[in-house]
């Protein structure tokens, strides 16, 4: 697990609910159980506030690190994926991007990935929802567009074409297989610290799924579709697993809070 990517689930996970802030310690010391020592931490925030998603700030028990606007919005807009919550139903129409420009780099085509666009072409992507960052995304890459909203009436498979729903469904399958042994370990004996690095782990695997899983709408998926199973699965071992994460979370921010430092300073 990388520290920059870590970093962006621990705060969008547990510290944008308290504050979107957090000293240098506390975040040292809540990256220590999944093996991300000090010197990579300091690296991975120094990039991070250069790239805009973080900024400097001097808490009282020393030097901390608050999340930007864009930063807060991307990782709420994460959120509502992850946990599914505030998606409507699907209107039968897609979102269609003819690009002016293309391919595109890889930079924008990964982001557009993560907005649940799929590739018909190297000039033409699609999505079952219109996302209101897309228009920020090209615009800031220097890429002109034109937009439309279609419905699929008859002709060639639309979906079959955009994403590889077979690559999609077997990555499902082997993120239950890889977490099932690393939660199931976690009982009623574990250690809060044991059952926070086993649910950061959960979590951030889930979230890989954002650059995968456009959320296509039932009807478009192919019956017995193992993205579901996958979602209870995520589910019901993230909700046991919060308490005790919160627990081991909030203790760490106490003690950062109360003096404990780490030597940081910014690159």
């Amino acid at each position: 697990m990388q520290a920059r990517s870590a970093l962006f689930d621990l705060y969008g996970d547990y510290l944008r609910a308290r504050g979107s802030r957090a000293p240098v310690a506390a975040l040292v010391r809540l990256l220590a159980p999944l093996q991300i020592a000090a010197p990579a931490v300091r690296t991975a925030v120094s990039r991070m506030v250069r790239q805009g998603w973080l900024h400097p700030l001097r808490l009282a028990s020393g030097p901390g690190y608050l999340l930007t606007p864009k930063a807060a919005r991307r990782l709420d807009e994460a959120a509502t994926r992850v946990y599914r919550t505030g998606r409507g139903g699907w209107d039968g129409r897609f979102d269609m991007v003819l690009l002016h420009e293309a391919p595109l780099a890889r930079r924008e085509a990964t982001r557009l990935a993560f907005l649940g666009y799929g590739p018909l072409s190297d000039d033409v992507w699609v999505a079952p929802r219109a996302s209101d960052e897309l228009a920020g995304t090209l615009t800031e890459a220097g890429v002109t567009y034109a937009r439309f909203s279609a419905s699929h009436t008859a002709g060639s498979d639309i979906v079959g074409r955009a994403w590889d729903l077979g690559r999609i469904g077997r990555s499902y399958e082997e993120f239950e297989d890889s977490l099932r042994p690393i939660v199931k370990a976690v009982t009623s004996r574990s250690s809060d610290e044991e059952a926070y690095a086993a649910r950061f782990q959960l979590v951030h695997a889930w979230r890989s799924f954002l650059f995968q899983d456009p959320q296509l709408p039932s009807s478009l998926l192919p019956p017995g579709w193992p993205g579901v199973r996958a979602a209870a699965f995520f589910d019901k071992h993230a909700h046991r697993l919060r308490p005790a994460a919160d627990r081991y979370v909030e203790r760490c921010l106490q003690s950062a809070a109360r003096g404990g430092r780490v030597g940081f300073s910014e690159s």
